[in-house]
C-alpha cells in the first residue's frame, strides 16, 4: 500500500526517492534524500552562500577572509593578483641544515649533534668522538677495551 501524499521524492534527477522524512537543502531549499542532502552530493549551486570555509592561498598559505554570497574561488583569486606576499625567488626553507665537520662527509642532519669535547656539529655517523678523530681533550676518551683480562687458573 503506497501513501502518495506522505514524504517528499528527492530533486536529485538520478534519484526521485520518495522519502517519508525528507530533508530540505538550507541553501537552494529544494527538498533531498539522506543520501543527497550534502551541498557536494547534489551539487549545490548555491552553496558557497552556507558552507562556510575559510581558504588558503596557495602560494603564501595565508587565510583568505570570505564575505558571506562571495564565491572563495573568486575572492582567493583576487588576492593572488593584488594583496599576495609570495615571493617567487624565495625557496622552501631547508629542514637539514647542520652540516657534518668530519673532512670529507657532505651529509646534514635536521638537528645538532655537538660534540661534549670539541664543541663542533656532526651526522649521526660521526657524532662520537672516537668517529671524528676528536681534538678537544686530550685526555683518553674511553677505557673499554683498554684492560685486558688475566687467565683464572
Amino acid at each position: 500500500m503506497e501513501f502518495p501524499s506522505l514524504g517528499e521524492h528527492c530533486s536529485e534527477k538520478t534519484c526521485k526517492q520518495l522519502d517519508f522524512l525528507p530533508l530540505k537543502c538550507d541553501a537552494c531549499e529544494d527538498v533531498f534524500c539522506k543520501d543527497h542532502f550534502a551541498y557536494d552530493r547534489h551539487k549545490c549551486s548555491s552553496a558557497y552562500k552556507k558552507n562556510v570555509q575559510v581558504p588558503v592561498c596557495p602560494l603564501c598559505n595565508v587565510p583568505i577572509p570570505v564575505r558571506k554570497g562571495e564565491r572563495p574561488d573568486a575572492v582567493v583569486s583576487a588576492h593572488m593578483d593584488r594583496d599576495c606576499k609570495h615571493d617567487s625567488t624565495q625557496q622552501k626553507q631547508k629542514i637539514f641544515t647542520n652540516k657534518c665537520f668530519n673532512p670529507g662527509c657532505k651529509k646534514r642532519e635536521m638537528m645538532k649533534l655537538v660534540c661534549d669535547q670539541c664543541h663542533q656539529n656532526f651526522c649521526l655517523k660521526h657524532r662520537h668522538p672516537l668517529d671524528h678523530a676528536c681534538r678537544g681533550q686530550s685526555r683518553a676518551i674511553s677505557k673499554a677495551g683498554g684492560r685486558t683480562l688475566c687467565c683464572i687458573q
